[in-house]
């Protein structure tokens, strides 16, 4: 087997962990997956491909230089945009088209370390999400193990226009994020919108996922009982820097 049919099955591994309706990640068409094959190219859900039955041919080959240069040009047009996926397609055959989200899935596959990406729409998270008090409720870490999967916060992006201009909207705050805690975002939560979740593997992706829908659930519980008792910033940075808490997390990566 070669490295694009490798990475090709284990995509659709991750599509179909995130896209089965048990675990309440992605319904319908929603929700979208990447992964990088090399330096030049990556792989995305073809817009309208269903996660939870998507096959290795659901998925485009697109171009990272034919979609990063966009990050720093003028405000496209809808037709605009929609060329632009059109030509970013290696192989340039009709009939599929490249996810609308592919910009973000470009640029986050662009970072160090990342392999995988995972876009969902819990709902857990966007009972959250959809929320006017979203960004004080995510602000603090609840429990040790959200703080091992999931890092030392969030990055948190306002409700943008899906698209390149909410692309570029991200980019802007991983960019933050990477400047306050001096590392990249596992965890990108989007107001009104959904989850993302980067890591270097398929396990990360789903390890990353399935303990923020827990994180979720627990601060959606928390309200029943006054609130959040959020860990403090010591606390927090205690277990972020543990050598045992690496070693776990490792162990958890590799499971």
């Amino acid at each position: 087997m070669g490295a694009s049919e490798e990475i090709l099955e284990e995509l659709t591994t991750l599509s179909h962990f995130l896209g089965d309706p048990v675990r309440d990640l992605a319904i319908l068409g929603e929700g979208n997956t990447s992964a990088k094959l090399d330096d030049e190219t990556f792989y995305v859900k073809a817009s309208g491909q269903h996660l939870g039955s998507i096959t290795p041919s659901g998925f485009c080959a697109c171009s990272f230089s034919r979609i990063l240069p966009l990050f720093d040009g003028a405000a496209l047009t809808d037709a605009e945009v929609k060329q632009a996926l059109i030509d970013c397609k290696v192989d340039g055959e009709d009939g599929v088209m490249p996810s609308v989200e592919t910009f973000f899935h470009a640029y986050l596959l662009s970072l160090p370390g990342v392999k995988f990406i995972g876009h969902t729409h819990p709902t857990a998270v966007n009972s959250i999400l959809c929320s006017k008090n979203a960004r004080e409720a995510i602000s603090g870490r609840l429990f040790p193990d959200e703080i091992v999967c999931c890092g030392p916060a969030p990055c948190f992006v306002e409700y943008t226009d899906p698209g390149l201009v909410l692309s570029r909207q991200i980019k802007l705050r991983v960019e933050q994020h990477f400047d306050t805690y001096g590392e990249w975002p596992k965890t990108i939560l989007m107001e009104n919108h959904g989850l993302i979740a980067a890591g270097k593997s398929v396990k990360d992706v789903q390890t990353i996922t399935s303990m923020y829908v827990k994180t979720a659930r627990v601060l959606l519980g928390t309200y029943a009982f006054g609130g959040p008792n959020f860990m403090t910033e010591d606390q927090v940075a205690r277990i972020h820097t543990r050598p045992d808490e690496h070693y776990r997390q490792r162990q958890i990566s590799a499971k």
